[in-house]
């Protein structure tokens, strides 16, 4: 398959491998974190750890959107959704996340709630079409790639002089989480990792383009390299950060050219600024409260905030005692490290929003089996066989 198969090439893998392996320098580390969800997908996928080098440790970073979202605004949702009367709609990865009491939008929905999986906001403007007498909710979710879809579906309603459609905003902003983890002193109190250099998000970068994490890179002196998702990609992106350790470089560089610019998409980033401002503060789920990290929806716009319609208030709620999600998210811990891990966390039985998500670090690792070479001695304390 043209453009899929030239980026899976397992020879071209191999010397990709080996010219890292001549660029590593003996008695050094590389610790790099992939920021997306994606490029963890991949990383376990493809095995990529195999092909390395043990001085390149490869970290896991908070790159999943669901995975970020805190209980709090779960919960909130689930009390909209089963007492409010509301038809709430959201993406298939969110109404699985465990909120409190085990309790979730999944299970609420066969319990008779209305919440309705859809594949976009636009599905979920259909949904309030067709039900001119519902109060029909979107819960929003993502980084700046969904973004823009949920701010053209605002300006459609409003257009459509819709008055039943109304969204709850969880969207984030990548640049803001990265300077959290360089630079907070509450995220370095519940413990860091060390990180050499970033792998940068692709479609997210597709959106707001490479400009913004030139800040990081002079700033912090970390350099940064866009990837795109594939295997190859991805060496391709980790032999570059070793070049620029190497050399004492911290630049922005774009591996990720056939479909990323400096500028990013600007046409989207309107649709954005037309909708949207910045939030002061927002909760993160293993980061806490990281200032200006979020979006909401413009005072020009209210009548489509579901938070100020239906007086919504989240509250801060506790991640599970025994569960690393937080850890995990900051790169601090590897899934393997959690005790449950596995055991009573797997894909059809998440404990956690990390093996929720298909792109949540321990749903990856679990998949593709990189536990068993990983952590085999922590899933055999997670089965009691330790």
């Amino acid at each position: 398959m043209k453009y899929i198969d030239e980026f899976r090439d397992k020879h071209m893998a191999a010397s990709m491998a080996r010219a890292i392996w001549a660029e590593v320098e003996e008695r050094r580390t590389y610790h790099i974190m992939e920021f997306c969800g994606g490029h963890t997908h991949a990383i376990a996928r493809y095995g990529l750890p195999d092909l390395l080098p043990s001085s390149i440790r490869l970290v896991h970073g908070p790159g999943c959107p669901v995975c970020v979202l805190p209980i709090g605004r779960i919960d909130m949702a689930i009390n909209l959704a089963r007492d409010g009367g509301v038809i709430l709609c959201t993406y298939a990865d969110v109404v699985r996340v465990p909120a409190t009491d085990r309790e979730s939008l999944l299970a609420i929905k066969a319990a008779g709630a209305d919440v309705v999986m859809v594949y976009s906001v636009q599905d979920a403007l259909q949904v309030a079409r067709r039900n001119p007498d519902r109060e029909v909710v979107f819960f929003a979710i993502g980084f700046e790639t969904t973004t823009p879809p949920t701010a053209a579906a605002i300006l459609e309603a409003k257009r459509l002089g819709m008055r039943n459609f109304t969204v709850i905003c969880n969207h984030v902003l990548t640049p803001s989480a990265i300077q959290s983890l360089l630079d907070s002193p509450e995220v370095r109190q519940m413990g860091t990792v060390r990180i050499d250099g970033f792998i940068g998000p692709s479609h997210v970068s597709a959106v707001i383009g490479s400009r913004p994490y030139e800040f990081f890179a002079q700033e912090y002196e970390k350099p940064v390299v866009i990837a795109g998702f594939e295997p190859l990609d991805v060496l391709q992106s980790v032999w570059m950060l070793v070049r620029q350790i190497n050399e004492g470089r911290a630049i922005v560089e774009n591996q990720f050219t056939r479909a990323v610019t400096r500028e990013g998409n600007t046409k989207a980033q309107t649709l954005v600024t037309e909708v949207f401002e910045l939030a002061r503060t927002f909760e993160w789920r293993g980061l806490g409260i990281v200032p200006y990290s979020s979006l909401r929806i413009q005072n020009r716009y209210g009548a489509f905030d579901a938070e100020r319609r239906f007086g919504l208030r989240p509250t801060s709620v506790p991640d599970h005692k025994g569960c690393e999600c937080g850890a995990i998210l900051r790169g601090v811990k590897h899934p393997h490290d959690c005790r449950l891990f596995g055991g009573a966390c797997v894909p059809e039985s998440p404990m956690g929003s990390c093996m929720v998500s298909s792109e949540g670090a321990c749903a990856a690792h679990y998949t593709y089996g990189r536990y068993r070479r990983d952590g085999a001695p922590a899933l055999r304390r997670a089965a009691g066989k330790s």
